[in-house]
């Protein structure tokens, strides 16, 4: 399933959360509420996600393989940088 799509929302604040991005699938499928997070020890991608009553939270949406989550954090991540450096210019 190849990504066709990327959207870009960047989130200008002191939050950890640097943007929130949707993926479009084949010009067929959208997944939104992922989101770019900056941890201590690097960027990293979160798939989307609800609070439980246990107040734990759990992923709405989520690769089942190492080699999809790979590949989505890559272009995810690419998607992000490449949107940060057209709003420098």
């Amino acid at each position: 399933m190849e990504i066709t799509d990327v959207k870009i929302h960047l989130v200008n604040s002191d939050s950890k959360v640097k943007a929130v991005i949707s993926l479009v699938f084949e010009n067929a499928l959208v997944i939104h509420g992922i989101k770019v997070i900056e941890g201590s020890a690097g960027m990293f991608v979160a798939m989307p996600s609800r609070k439980t009553k246990e107040n734990e939270y759990k992923d709405i949406v989520h690769p089942i393989t190492n080699e999809l989550r790979q590949r989505l954090q890559e272009k995810v991540l690419e998607s992000y940088q490449k949107e940060l450096t057209k709003q420098r210019v």
